[in-house]
């Protein structure tokens, strides 16, 4: 039996190949680094517009605490933010009262922010949470529902790609009206209702969904037991939306 033993030129050759090959993986592992961190910068960039479009409708819709002319501005610089058709519900023990609300909402990737009757809900496209609570309170003996009202002149839709500033100019009203005695129950349109879920049981509301006719969305359906006063205060805000 004969051995061949590999001669200089061979293991130079391989030496060349070796290396080609280390080159090229080492190519497409910089590919796939380089694409990950791509994909967080987009991500983190998209959740810090996010954050910052909650803390700017927070302080530019204020129905509860704002009467007469208040304007606020709202930046971002990807993403597109639109007005949308939402409608609120109160029963009053006889029947359900339909209120449309509307509301607006910002959505860049899976980050969205929507404000809808006076809340605003941070929503992580894994997971929302209400960014700030609506202006409902109930108590023994009392049930006070506040519905914020657009009820103006909006955008229907702006996309940005570069930094964009809307102002939000609202001339705020508020009226309420006696609801009489009864045991009563909210309903919420809304395309986000795990926080308006876990908000309704944190105050103590047996919660459940329920498909309205005419709606584009299921409504969260909040009950509260035992008999109250109830009351329902509009906060119109007769909102404009312009580009800055």
């Amino acid at each position: 039996m004969s051995i061949e033993v590999p001669t200089a030129a061979d293991r130079g050759q391989s030496n060349v190949i070796g290396v080609a090959v280390l080159i090229g993986l080492t190519m497409i592992s910089l590919g796939t680094l380089t694409a990950a961190v791509g994909t967080v910068v987009e991500s983190n960039a998209a959740a810090a517009n996010a954050d910052r479009v909650a803390d700017d409708l927070e302080a530019a819709i204020q129905p509860v605490e704002a009467t007469g002319r208040h304007t606020g501005r709202v930046s971002f610089t990807d993403g597109e933010f639109r007005t949308v058709d939402r409608t609120v519900r109160v029963h009053n023990g006889s029947g359900w009262t339909a209120y449309a609300a509307d509301g607006v909402a910002y959505q860049s990737g899976s980050h969205r922010v929507l404000a809808v009757a006076g809340a605003v809900v941070r929503d992580y496209g894994g997971g929302a949470k209400m960014y700030r609570d609506p202006p409902f309170a109930v108590s023994e003996g009392v049930a006070l529902f506040g519905i914020a009202v657009l009820d103006g002149e909006h955008t229907r839709s702006v996309t940005a790609d570069d930094a964009t500033t809307l102002a939000l100019t609202s001339n705020v009203s508020h009226e309420r009206a006696a609801l009489g005695d009864g045991e009563f129950a909210v309903a919420i349109e809304t395309d986000a209702p795990g926080a308006w879920e876990r908000y309704f049981e944190r105050i103590g509301a047996d919660v459940e969904r329920k498909s309205f006719a005419g709606d584009a969305h299921d409504s969260v359906v909040a009950r509260f037991d035992g008999t109250r006063t109830g009351y329902l205060v509009r906060h119109t805000l007769g909102l404009e939306v312009r580009n800055v």
